[in-house]
């Protein structure tokens, strides 16, 4: 059978199959490569406390890798621009969001402030920093959510969206954070409000099964290649020799005619 192998047609045809081996080979690495990746836990840094200039910048997005992180933040609250929604978890039937502008930046930056159970309250919170003065808020910055998650009940919200506050506020430059920060408890306590329960975000480890399983699987067509050119070869042998039988036969039988 190796004879047939080593002609140029199946020299060809082998050396075919090995560059789509190799494909599926790389497809396969990137596969795993990806399944690896997608398992790994998530950086531990975001316990440790930064500016928030320094974590992004405004326009650009919050990646999962900054969820969470606990940043520091200076700017100047702006009156009538307060924002209570309803429906949210980390304490109290009503949130304050206030609008900062960053005093770096000039950018702006919704923040959660606290919360109370009662809607005047939870307004007068936000309006209580709102007097003008510069503030410096800790907190956590998280990616925007959508106005899609709003719970429009009695033109109630619930989620902190900045592509929403855009349109409700009322001094806006068009510079913005596409995150927001939740305010610890000194921001909170300043305003008269309840402080957000927040800790720091879990960094779970879920291995991606399905890319593994991609992975295999190119792995198996990479071998399929080679295989079927083995095959094709085998076939080819094969046929050549059930020729070279019948020959044979034919030969036989004209012998065996003549006497």
């Amino acid at each position: 059978m190796w004879a047939v192998a080593r002609r140029p047609r199946w020299i060809a045809l082998l050396l075919l199959a090995l560059v789509l081996a190799g494909v599926f080979a790389g497809l396969g690495k990137w596969q795993l490569e990806r399944s690896i990746a997608n398992g790994k836990p998530l950086p531990e840094t975001t316990e440790t406390r930064r500016d928030l200039d320094a974590v992004t910048q405004p326009g650009a997005g919050a990646p999962e890798t900054i969820a969470g992180q606990k940043v520091t933040v200076t700017g100047t609250f702006v009156a009538g621009d307060t924002t209570i929604l309803t429906g949210r978890s980390g304490g109290g039937t009503y949130q304050t969001i206030g609008h900062l502008v960053d005093a770096q930046s000039g950018a702006s930056l919704p923040v959660v402030i606290g919360w109370s159970d009662r809607r005047d309250a939870a307004t007068a919170g936000g309006d209580r920093l709102a007097d003008g003065d510069e503030v410096t808020v800790e907190g956590r910055y998280y990616p925007a959510e959508s106005p899609d998650q709003d719970a429009y009940t009695k033109g109630e919200f619930s989620a902190v969206a900045p592509a929403r506050f855009v349109n409700t506020w009322k001094a806006f430059d068009d510079r913005m954070y596409i995150g927001y920060v939740v305010a610890d408890g000194t921001t909170a306590q300043a305003a008269g409000l309840g402080t957000i329960a927040d800790r720091a975000p879990t960094r779970e480890i879920q291995f991606d099964w399905l890319n593994l399983f991609y992975a295999i699987e190119w792995v198996v067509f990479a071998g399929f290649a080679v295989f079927l050119w083995y095959r094709f070869v085998k076939d080819a042998f094969e046929r050549e020799e059930e020729e070279r039988r019948e020959a044979a036969l034919s030969v036989d039988g004209a012998l065996v005619d003549r006497r």
